[in-house]
């Protein structure tokens, strides 16, 4: 009995030495041990849009409207939404990074820690920056080399891939369907002259970018790609410094914006409800050309800060008025006939020598510069990716990853 009773300690000091030194199987099914925890992250300056089902297109009342936005009952899945456009001071970290980038490849390794102080380390004159400004100065201020601004982003084409699967073509790997873009990144910020004929607008080309008075205020001169760019970058930038796993930054889809401007108000004309676009106290609710013209009426006679005017219900500022924002989404004037009711959304990335009409991709919410018909939630129009313009910028969204409605 004794011997037994030793027996029988002993084992059980063996299963303990044996699960202290790592073994965690049990026989059972209860899948693999070694996952990291999943908490969900909140990206700061992001706000979360919850699924749901909304009605979407253009009002009853807009008859030739309803032609190019068809009326469609649609679900979209919960996601993160930047609460205003990016601003010109979001999107300067973008460019200092990439002008940092260019620096460490001209300088090499200059100092232990690979860290640029353009203030105080070193000179402007310096002989191995000096391709990144132009030769001739103006007004005694050198003027950078935009030309070098070059960023290559990459992108995925999933529908490619999807469709090469059944075709036996997946042992190519995701690589196969990956390409790289490269884009000068720089605003163009002679959009301010260039957009509007007769009309006196240089102060606006040599400030609003570069001028600390406009850090809050929304990025224009960017197009589709540039945007795209951005987008990849933060993403970058998220994944280097941060071991949590997260979805992609990335441009909404048209029905992500548009149901998210709606602020989970059913047939509301306008983010704030409406039907009208002004308060009770005469007050202009948006930035947009009010009347015949009357543009400081509302506060600002070009763009005002990202987050001027109240936010809609979902906390999102400006979803109307004061910039247009490119969306992922191509532009086809019956695309309600045929998307999908989940999620829809349809997508073409044109190649430079594509006819000009696969080029359009949407813009939504309406701009500083547009009549209030455009503020619309379900007004849809267009520009051309490849082209800027001083009223459309844009903001990200992320996916949301979660296991539950609830678990946010």
């Amino acid at each position: 009995m004794k011997n037994f009773i030793y027996i029988l300690l002993a084992a059980s000091l063996m299963a303990l030495s044996l699960s202290s030194c790592g073994s965690r199987e049990s026989g059972e099914l209860v899948g693999s041990l070694d996952r990291p925890d999943w908490k969900g992250v909140q990206p700061y300056g992001m706000i979360y849009v919850p699924p749901g089902t909304a009605h979407v297109g253009n009002s009853d009342q807009d008859i030739s409207g309803t032609f190019i936005q068809r009326p469609k009952a649609i679900t979209i899945n919960g996601f993160f939404m930047d609460d205003t456009e990016i601003t010109n001071n979001e999107y300067r970290q973008f460019i200092h990074w990439v002008r940092d980038s260019i620096a460490h490849d001209m300088m090499g390794d200059f100092n232990e820690n690979g860290n640029i102080d353009w203030e105080i380390e070193l000179d402007y004159a310096d002989e191995s920056l000096a391709d990144l400004w132009l030769e001739e100065s103006f007004a005694g201020k050198r003027q950078v080399n935009t030309n070098l601004y070059e960023y290559t982003y990459r992108e995925a084409d999933w529908d490619a891939a999807a469709r090469a699967r059944p075709n036996g073509r997946s042992g190519e790997g995701m690589n196969a369907f990956i390409t790289d873009q490269s884009v000068n990144i720089y605003p163009d910020t002679l959009v301010w002259v260039r957009d509007f004929a007769y009309s006196y607008n240089e102060p606006m080309a040599r400030s609003y970018f570069a001028h600390p008075a406009y850090d809050d205020y929304p990025i224009v001169g960017i197009d589709w790609h540039m945007a795209r760019a951005f987008s990849y970058w933060r993403t970058t930038l998220w994944n280097t410094y941060n071991e949590t796993l997260i979805e992609e930054f990335r441009l909404p889809t048209e029905y992500e914006f548009e149901y998210a401007a709606r602020g989970g108000k059913e047939n509301a004309p306008y983010p704030w409800g409406g039907p009208y676009v002004r308060n009770t106290k005469g007050c202009l609710l948006a930035n947009f050309k009010p009347g015949r013209g009357n543009y400081p009426d509302d506060g600002g006679a070009y763009t005002v800060a990202a987050d001027a005017y109240y936010p809609n219900d979902y906390g999102l500022y400006n979803m109307a008025g004061n910039v247009a924002e490119w969306t992922i989404t191509q532009f086809n004037e019956n695309a309600g006939s045929f998307i999908h009711d989940f999620n829809p959304d349809i997508r073409y990335n044109a190649k430079k020598d594509d006819p000009i009409a696969l080029k359009r991709k949407v813009i939504r919410g309406g701009s500083w510069k547009d009549v209030s018909f455009f503020l619309q939630n379900g007004t849809r129009t267009y520009e051309y990716q490849d082209t800027t313009k001083s009223y459309v910028g844009f903001r990200n969204v992320m996916s949301y990853t979660g296991r539950s409605i609830n678990d946010f």
